[in-house]
């Protein structure tokens, strides 16, 4: 998370909110030889608590679920480069905008009667949300097809102890400065430059 108190004014809601909206993160946790980590889906529950996923069989963070670990899920958001001759005055650096929420807390393997009904969830919470389309169910799979599928994925959950986020979006300048720079942005090198821009636009705006 960037230090600068600027840029860490984002209320726990929207940091949570947004989250869940992104559905999906870096998954990191301590290993014996190091940092592991993977890229998961999830789903949040009402008041950011607990981050539901499951996990490939195979992948080594299962073996270091003996017992629960301290783990961070990062979730990315739009990010950006921004040129210093962007904003209009003098003396400005290169940097990087962006969004960004970390989700830290304790990852534990949950019993693999629980991974039916969070799969179902799961799949319901994405397909829901596309629009005209009637979500996909487990039905639609054959039995035996589906039964093999969840023998090679297991169940965990990172039960949430904290939620910081950053959302470094110029506001450490004028706000005419800032909205130059955004105007330019969609020109430049990232990702969803154009929902970045929006938001430097209105940084304190859902």
């Amino acid at each position: 998370m960037h230090p600068n108190p600027a840029f860490r004014k984002t209320e726990t809601t929207r940091n949570i909110a947004f989250a869940r909206e992104r559905g999906f993160g870096i998954l990191s946790v301590n290993g014996a030889e190091g940092p592991l980590m993977a890229h998961v889906p999830f789903t949040l529950n009402e008041d950011g608590s607990i981050a539901a996923l499951h996990l490939v069989r195979s992948n080594p963070i299962l073996k270091a679920l003996e017992t629960p670990q301290p783990a961070v899920i990062a979730v990315n958001g739009p990010d950006g480069y921004v040129s210093p001759d962007w904003y209009g005055v003098e003396d400005q650096v290169p940097t990087w905008n962006y969004v960004a929420v970390h989700l830290r807390g304790e990852l534990e393997r949950r019993p693999q009667d629980v991974l039916p009904g969070l799969l179902e969830f799961q799949s319901y919470a994405f397909e829901s949300r596309i629009k005209r389309k009637a979500p996909w169910r487990p039905e639609k799979m054959t039995p035996e097809v589906y039964e093999k599928m969840q023998r090679a994925i297991v169940p965990v959950r990172l039960n949430v102890e904290t939620v910081d986020g950053t959302w470094k979006l110029g506001q450490n300048k004028p706000e005419p400065v800032r909205h130059a720079a955004s105007r330019k942005l969609r020109k430049g090198l990232g990702q969803e430059l154009a929902a970045l821009a929006a938001l430097m636009r209105r940084p304190d705006v859902d």
